[in-house]
């Protein structure tokens, strides 16, 4: 009995030592790596504004696109980034539940002849580089005004179909109202 209670006793501590060794090991002196790249809003318009955050990146360091120009990142201070810190330009970003200490953020502007698509972003911390395939999507931008489509108006096509529904609504009318007339003579 007393061997059972000394080889559980030596177990649970043989699983504390492994279970808190590698994040003892894994803190001390490790070069970070990217991680995580967030690109906010997913889907944005040509001369719109993205918000780049990345984890891993303590230092900060730069993001590019083919859809906008190198961006830097700079490092999110602490948890609470409510205030901004200067880290977006005055933006006032908030810390989205990531780690603080080791996140960085920057805002990009689209190109404005930015084709629509998929883009990637690639990001350098630390002399280390992560790539995230299809991190966002450009649009055609909108024309404001007047219909605010980017269309220039209506086609052949749009005309003859717009134009055969009114023709109809005016044939149905006149049958309607026929029918109707008849049936008060009677």
């Amino acid at each position: 009995m007393r061997n059972t209670r000394a080889l559980a006793a030596a177990g649970a501590a043989v699983a504390v030592l492994g279970v808190a060794a590698p994040a003892a090991v894994a803190d001390g002196g490790r070069v970070p790596n990217p991680s995580n790249i967030v690109a906010l809003p997913s889907v944005i318009a040509r001369g719109g504004q993205l918000t780049i955050t990345v984890d891993g990146c303590p230092n900060g360091g730069h993001a590019t696109s083919n859809a906008f120009e190198r961006t830097n990142l700079t490092p999110v201070s602490g948890g609470n980034d409510a205030g901004g810190g200067g880290n977006d330009a005055g933006r006032g970003g908030i810390d989205v539940g990531r780690g603080g200490n080791d996140t960085a953020r920057g805002t990009a502007t689209i190109h404005q002849d930015a084709r629509p698509g998929s883009y990637d972003i690639t990001v350098h911390c630390s002399g280390r580089s992560l790539t995230r395939p299809a991190a966002f999507t450009v649009i055609g931008g909108v024309r404001g005004g007047i219909g605010g489509s980017s269309a220039t108006g209506a086609t052949p096509t749009d005309m003859a179909i717009g134009g055969s529904l009114v023709a109809a609504a005016v044939v149905g009318s006149g049958v309607f109202w026929m029918r109707r007339r008849a049936e008060k003579r009677i």
